[in-house]
């Protein structure tokens, strides 16, 4: 009790009266708390943590603290938290044996911790099963999942949080590759897999993970850096416990990877701690970039740092270093949360119930009781939201969600915040969200960096060692040059080397590498093209760049960019001229599937024509010859519509139509084709398919080292009749010499390569025969590169440009265009027209079914007479087949048209008869017929019907008066000539 001030002019009794009230005061105040004491509700939790460390003894600090400034501040609560603490000594088994004490003997309605991630694994199990909350302030790991286990509650960050924010740093950066370093441990492995996702999806490639054993030696830890300094990686992300990340920082500075052009990122797991090292420990730091949970600064932390600053050394003074760190925060927050949620439930029953065990042998595990106020507790916490030291504290599916993440740079013995992440804005500056727009990954958006090695300039991506062949032949690929080494760099030239580096140029981000020609110590090639590739998947080679085919074996091992030039493989053969002096040309145009088709679609066509017109037209019948002759004659003249047969029947008709439109198709294509070869100077291969080459054993040819001879393999040429050139003189000889005599009659090679040889060897050799589809050329990238999308996506840039063509220009010029040309086979086969043709089979039968059906149907009463056996009804069918249909229009017809043109005849006879008349006979009743009943029947009516079968064809009275007098006046000119 302090001295209170008081004027001089008072008198003693005024002292005394001060005094006496202020005693009164206080013993007011003691009274009323001996009475809260006596009412309030003492409620058991337990507190597993590790006394024997630091941060156990930084935890059981802020937690006391916690509950200290709690009670202060809700004096009027009935219920009171009394810890059970217990020291788990750093140990799995210690923090077991500890959360069964608290559970089965303390009977505990919660316990808060344990520190670390391995420890939490095991009790929160037992929390599930005896309904008992956990609430860990410090345990990080992802895999201590809140649903999976509803009684755990997480009063920090996930690590699995933080991987958005080291992923936004990385593509700010533009770096392609990262080699992440964690402990072996729950803590290290439960963030990897979420570290992975965040990197794949900015096409972040993951090389190599480095994994550092809990109790790795310096030794071991040196080894495990040294196989870092051999990848071409110079990003690392580290995620481990302080203690041995400090370790692992002083070794990774003596193996020197702490230097310029390396990035060393740390998640919060050391960043959040560095206030603990010392500072020999940050000297290993300088320019490494650190993710730490922003804590917003307020005078209620201010004010809680200094008390608990006073109070920790009081109880420790050998920790005069010691400084709060954020799990502190979170520990004094989850105190509060315990607090104020055990309040709610004060009526709560707090009893345990006994498990039903079997018989006395139950174990520690089997006799847990279950407590009865866990469901309701846990619900409590779950709505739990306040405003705590460390922000804002809230439960959201078991745990606390972040909201910003600071990023801080290692600058000398302390840290320079260089930006903010927030997973709505992404990187910014400074947290002022005014002038936000959107999400951002920006570089711009973060401050001065200090790299290491205490460099200004940003770390960029290792110089990529390029590997690229060594030709002998076709030099505006790839030339490298003469006297080239194996371990010195090389500047090639050629159309692939000027492509690569125009795509280069279109990257989003520099590209460093140095050119090396895979040659061996005497400056010869060093194998094949396959062998080049190896090299990149063996990890010589960052890459390869020339005249590689993408070929589908290769891709098991190595990736391809997308081609950036177009490469088939095709057939080499000499051309020979053409001259079209053979006398059997004219066959030439069709081949002979095609002929032979034809001519039985011919026949089949007037075979099916002679039996749909043999029983209605007189053109189709007579002697067999004569039909024979006729139906063949009737098909084939339609070739030149030359055809004079009538054809009656609908269905005939029908038939004629279609065949008549695929004879004009048929007759316009081969005229086309024939028109080609008589007037076209052809240039044509000496072989055109790869069958005939095998059928007659012929040799070929393949460049050696290239994939091709895979290709023929699989063609089952014979390896005896398979040989390989070098050069183009060694194939020019080749050729000449000829397959008898040892050379070779085709070779096989890709278009590019075609090209370049037609250009040397112009009017001489051709490509021919069926283009086998590849690739093309690309270049090639280890497997699961993340360049190659980069790249990729620059070859559409490069190839859609004007660039592209000059290159083309510069190296692959073009002056002999006529050899060049792929040459095949201009026959017609049957493959163009088997549609044409199956259309006119399908009308033909068509037509033949309709009439062989309607036919028999008519001759029905003879196939069903039972008084002759079936062989002779079948052979009256037939002969009632070949006989006329006697009442087929046509016929009948033809009949009436006859009568009438006998008839008529026998009247101009009668007029004949009478030389001097000049007027029609006179009508009679006994012997002369009226001109009117001819044609209108008695008595000037027309005919019936069983009188003129067929009125059709019978001419009107006008027409045969004016012929009758045409006739009369003929005949009269006629009598006077004779006069």
């Amino acid at each position: 009790m302090g001295l209170i001030p008081i004027a001089p002019s008072l008198s003693f009794s005024c002292y005394f009266i001060v005094f006496l009230r202020l005693f009164l005061v206080e013993v007011e105040v003691a009274v009323a708390q001996n009475n809260t004491a006596t009412t309030t509700i003492p409620v058991n939790v337990g507190m597993i943590l590790d006394l024997d460390e630091w941060t156990g003894k930084l935890g059981l600090s802020c937690l006391n603290m916690g509950l200290s400034d709690f009670y202060s501040n809700h004096s009027d609560y009935r219920t009171r938290l009394v810890l059970n603490t217990r020291n788990s000594k750093g140990d799995v088994v210690g923090a077991a044996a500890a959360v069964l004490d608290l559970i089965k003997n303390a009977q505990v309605q919660a316990i808060i911790g344990p520190e670390n991630s391995m420890q939490a694994n095991f009790i929160i199990d037992v929390g599930n099963k005896a309904q008992v909350p956990i609430i860990s302030f410090s345990a990080t790991s992802p895999s201590l999942s809140s649903i999976r286990h509803p009684y755990f509650f997480r009063a920090t960050h996930s690590d699995s949080s933080q991987v958005k924010a080291i992923s936004a740093i990385i593509k700010a950066f533009g770096w392609r590759e990262a080699v992440p370093i964690y402990v072996d441990n729950e803590f290290g492995g439960g963030v990897i897999p979420y570290l992975f996702d965040a990197l794949e999806e900015i096409n972040v490639r993951i090389p190599y993970r480095s994994v550092i054993s809990p109790g790795a030696t310096d030794q071991e830890i040196e080894e495990e850096l040294h196989k870092l300094t051999t990848k071409q990686t110079r990003v690392f992300i580290v995620h481990m416990t302080s203690v041995l990340g400090s370790r692992l920082f002083d070794i990774a500075k003596e193996v020197g990877l702490i230097s310029e052009g390396y990035v060393w990122v740390m998640t919060n797991g050391m960043t959040n701690l560095w206030s603990w090292m010392d500072h020999s420990d940050m000297e290993s730091l300088q320019g490494v970039l650190g993710i730490r949970n922003y804590v917003p600064k307020t005078t209620e932390l201010e004010s809680f740092k200094g008390r608990w600053k006073r109070k920790f050394l009081q109880n420790n003074p050998s920790m005069v270093n010691a400084e709060l760190d954020i799990f502190g925060l979170w520990a004094y927050d989850a105190a509060f949360a315990l607090a104020m949620a055990v309040e709610k439930l004060s009526n709560a029953n707090s009893s345990f119930e006994e498990s039903k065990g079997v018989g006395s042998a139950r174990t520690d595990l089997e006799s847990l009781g279950i407590s009865q106020n866990g469901p309701k507790l846990i619900q409590a916490l779950s709505s739990m939201r306040f405003k705590g030291l460390s922000g804002n504290f809230e439960f959201v599916n078991g745990q606390l969600e972040p909201s910003v993440f600071q990023i801080v740079n290692v600058i000398g013995n302390g840290e320079k915040a260089i930006g903010f992440w927030t997973s709505k804005y992404g990187l910014i500056k400074k947290l002022n969200f005014t002038n936000v727009k959107g999400y951002s990954t920006s570089r711009a958006n973060l401050g001065t960096i200090i790299w290491p090695g205490d460099s200004h300039s940003v770390p960029k991506s290792k110089r990529l060692k390029i590997g690229v062949p060594v030709k002998k032949e076709f030099s505006e690929f790839v030339s490298v040059p003469p006297g080239s080494s194996p371990n010195s760099s090389v500047i090639p030239t050629g159309y692939s080397i000027d492509v690569f580096e125009a795509v280069m140029k279109e990257m989003p981000y520099s590209v460093h590498y140095d050119f090396y020609a895979f040659v061996n110590t005497g400056g010869k090639p060093a194998g094949s093209y396959n062998d080049l590739i190896d090299q990149v998947f063996y990890g010589k080679y960052d890459a390869v760049v020339g005249d590689i085919s993408i070929v589908a074996n290769r891709s098991l091992y190595v990736d391809f960019t997308l081609p950036y030039m177009e490469s088939d493989v095709v057939m080499m053969v000499p051309i020979k001229n053409n001259s079209n002096k053979n006398a059997l040309v004219f066959l030439e145009p069709l081949t002979g599937d095609l002929w032979v088709t034809s001519t039985c679609f011919f026949v089949l066509i007037g075979f099916v024509i002679w039996v749909l017109e043999h029983r209605i037209s007189d053109d189709f019948r007579g002697p067999p010859s004569h039909q024979v002759g006729t139906s063949l004659w009737f098909s084939f003249a339609i070739l030149v519509f030359a055809h004079r047969e009538r054809v009656v029947s609908n269905l005939s008709r029908f038939v004629v139509i279609i065949w008549c439109f695929v004879v004009l198709v048929l007759t316009q294509s081969y005229t086309a084709s024939l028109t080609s070869l008589l007037t076209v100077k052809q240039l044509q291969p000496t072989v055109t398919d790869v069958n005939e080459l095998l059928k007659s054993g012929e040799n070929v040819a393949y460049k050696e080292g290239s994939y091709i001879k895979e290709f023929i393999q699989r063609l089952n040429f014979n390896s005896a009749n398979v040989k390989t050139y070098s050069t183009s003189d060694v194939l020019d000889e080749l050729f000449t010499k000829g397959s008898a005599n040892g050379g070779i009659a085709a070779a096989f090679a890709e278009t590019p390569y075609v090209n370049m040889l037609l250009e040397k060897y112009c009017m001489k050799y051709t490509a021919a025969g069926p283009t086998i589809k590849t690739g093309g050329f690309g270049f090639v990238f280890p497997k699961g590169s993340p360049l190659v999308a980069d790249v990729s996506r620059a070859i559409l840039n490069v190839t859609e440009s004007d660039k592209m063509r000059e290159i083309e220009n510069k190296w692959l010029k073009k002056h002999c265009t006529v050899s060049s040309t792929l040459v095949s086979s201009n026959r017609l086969d049957l493959g163009s027209f088997w549609g044409l043709f199956l259309i006119a089979g399908v009308a033909a039968a068509l037509a033949l079914i309709i009439f062989v059906a309607d036919f028999l149907y008519k001759q029905r009463d003879v196939l069903r007479g039972s008084e002759v056996s079936a062989w002779k009804r079948i052979l009256q069918v037939l002969r009632n087949f070949d006989q006329k249909y006697p009442s087929s229009h046509t016929f009948r017809q033809n009949e009436l048209t006859e009568g009438r043109r006998i008839d008529y005849i026998g009247m101009m006879g009668a007029v004949e008869a009478s030389p001097n008349t000049n007027c029609l006979p006179c009508a009679s009743n006994s012997n002369q017929t009226d001109l009117s009943s001819v044609f209108f029947g008695e008595q000037g009516r027309p005919s019936t019907s069983h009188e003129v079968e067929d009125t059709s064809s019978i001419p009107s009275p006008e027409i045969a008066i004016h012929e009758h007098t045409t006739f009369l006046e003929a005949t009269k000119e006629k009598h006077t000539v004779n006069e």
